[in-house]
């Protein structure tokens, strides 16, 4: 079999489309990776092909004279015809290559790094962080909010159908359009998915971790508890939740490790007697050390906590971050501050409570066993696998 899997290229989401292209190869298929240029040394160091994918706006605005993902997926066909995959793998947020894949007629799925993203009737509109209704009132309110949430849906839809006309593809009638009809692989843990009616064609894999090589890092001195500090690597130019956690933590009984992830601080950055501030790290190095840990919520950080039993202490800064973050809370596998609110003081309570209350580690060590009980790249592998024979 031959697979294309493109991803975005944000950390959280070409690491697992890494993942499972690594485990695609590992089963003897031959793939190739498309992504943005800066991971081409990540991609080939592990063996596979890379293809630099362009950055394009998905739905650009009328007239801008932005290219979109109907020109994108045009400037990906020649690609189609020298490789001629079987399927192709669209990264939730690359909605090019999924277009292309129908416009060259071959089977298309899509892994979605995160939490499902498509919202169950009389349930919370995704991203902003609300838990399931406990009565019917409330499931009525999400209900009565699904007319507006439509009329969103048939804009995206039309917008959708613009670009699919420049792939010479027909309109669609389907919401979600970036979003396979036949196969989305939910790379998230059961445990933080709210109940619902799923799609049979929407199959929750568990996590796909991956990482870059990375030199080990020094930890503090000492036995007390270890908290690591992993801010998002996109919504957080300023550095805030690193310099809170380090003023809120630099007269406590912890250890700190905290990571900028690249971003260049506009000032120096404070850091106590107790803590080790790097650039980058190995979360399969520090992961295992560390008693909490504190981030915006994004997912991949999330995952790769609770792989370990760790709890989790999310300021969720925008987006999906919300969601992960309402499910943190929901699973009690941790806690969640408002971004408007991270600040010293709410932090050193959290923290205080995390690692005092033994609920929260228990909770994070029953997603840790189902975690070593599940291999979610090769459960990916498996239903690609199964996507391409249904095409034969």
């Amino acid at each position: 079999m031959r697979c294309l899997v493109a991803a975005f290229g944000d950390p959280g989401h070409v690491f697992p489309a890494v993942s499972l292209a690594r485990a695609l190869k590992g089963r003897g298929h031959e793939v190739v990776v498309e992504t943005w240029p800066q991971w081409q040394e990540a991609v080939e160091g592990v063996g596979l092909r890379f293809v630099s994918a362009d950055q394009y706006q998905v739905f650009p605005p009328p007239r801008s004279g932005s290219p979109g993902a109907g020109e994108a997926a045009v400037a990906l066909m020649p690609l189609l015809e020298e490789f001629r995959p079987d399927v192709v793998v669209n990264d939730i947020l690359t909605v090019a290559p999924a277009i292309a894949a129908e416009a060259h007629g071959c089977a298309w799925g899509t892994l979605i790094p995160h939490i499902y993203p498509v919202q169950d009737s009389g349930m919370p509109l995704f991203a902003i962080g609300a838990v399931p209704p406990r009565t019917p009132i409330g499931g009525g309110f999400w209900r009565f909010t699904e007319k507006a949430l439509r009329r969103g849906l048939e804009r995206g839809r039309d917008d959708l159908n613009a670009q699919r006309a420049i792939a010479g593809l027909p309109p669609t009638g389907r919401f979600h359009g970036g979003i396979s009809p036949d196969l989305a692989m939910v790379a998230t843990y059961p445990q933080l998915e709210y109940p619902r009616n799923w799609p049979a064609s929407v199959h929750v894999t568990g996590p796909m971790p991956f990482e870059t090589p990375f030199n080990d890092i020094e930890l503090p001195p000492g036995d007390d508890p270890l908290v690591l500090v992993a801010p998002s690597t996109s919504q957080d130019p300023d550095n805030h939740l690193v310099r809170s956690a380090l003023a809120a933590l630099g007269d406590q009984a912890v250890r700190v490790v905290a990571t900028t992830n690249r971003v260049v601080p506009s000032h120096p950055i404070e850091v106590p007697s107790n803590a080790v501030l790097v650039d980058w790290l190995s979360y399969s190095q520090l992961m295992p050390a560390s008693s909490l840990v504190i981030c915006h919520g994004g997912h991949g950080t999330v995952a790769r906590a609770l792989a370990e039993g760790v709890p989790v202490l999310t300021c969720p800064a925008a987006g999906d971050m919300n969601e992960t973050a309402a499910r943190i809370t929901w699973a009690e596998v941790g806690r969640s501050i408002r971004w408007s609110l991270t600040g010293p003081r709410s932090l050193r309570w959290a923290v205080a409570e995390l690692l005092s209350n033994p609920l929260y580690r228990v909770r994070a060590g029953q997603i840790a066993a189902w975690h070593r009980q599940h291999d979610g790249p090769a459960r990916g592998a498996e239903l690609v696998e199964a996507l391409a024979q249904r095409q034969d």
